[in-house]
């Protein structure tokens, strides 16, 4: 019987940069399909992300980041989110995301023709979602949930 591993080795990257490599306990992504929880020893799983929060956990220390379309590959001992969009909580602003917020809920409550209410819509989607990531980010560099 194979033994299952401790940890899983997780990579999260964007066209533009590496975010995260390391050993992880715990990851949870936005699927299609909905969110997946994955831990050591995972069967094998491609998917399609969504927009929404990706979670990773080591020990005690809860990591946050927001995501936006990409793939995901799961194996047995490694988890590689290749991610359109993705942001730490803590480099997430607030003020340009609650401004994204409200033109998108303008734009939904439109009567205008020409308004495109699936890229309002998606456009709602993504700045809630870094709405609800930046709200855990950790002050004073504490992790995320503790204090």
């Amino acid at each position: 019987m194979p033994v299952l591993p401790d940890q899983i080795t997780l990579e999260i990257v964007t066209p533009e940069r590496l975010l995260f490599s390391g050993a992880v306990d715990e990851v949870s992504v936005p699927g299609v399909e909905g969110y997946l929880g994955i831990l050591p020893g995972h069967a094998p799983l491609l998917s399609e992300l969504k927009i929404g929060e990706v979670m990773y956990r080591q020990e005690d220390t809860r990591t946050y980041l927001f995501c936006s379309w990409g793939f995901l590959e799961v194996l047995p001992d490694r988890v590689s989110v290749l991610a359109e969009i993705a942001e730490r909580a803590e480099d997430i602003d607030v003020t340009r995301a609650q401004a994204a917020r409200e033109r998108a809920e303008k734009r939904l409550k439109s009567k205008d023709p020409e308004t495109d209410f699936q890229r309002a819509r998606t456009a709602l989607e993504r700045a809630l979602a870094r709405l609800q990531v930046a709200s855990k980010a950790s002050p004073r560099g504490l992790a995320a949930g503790e204090g």
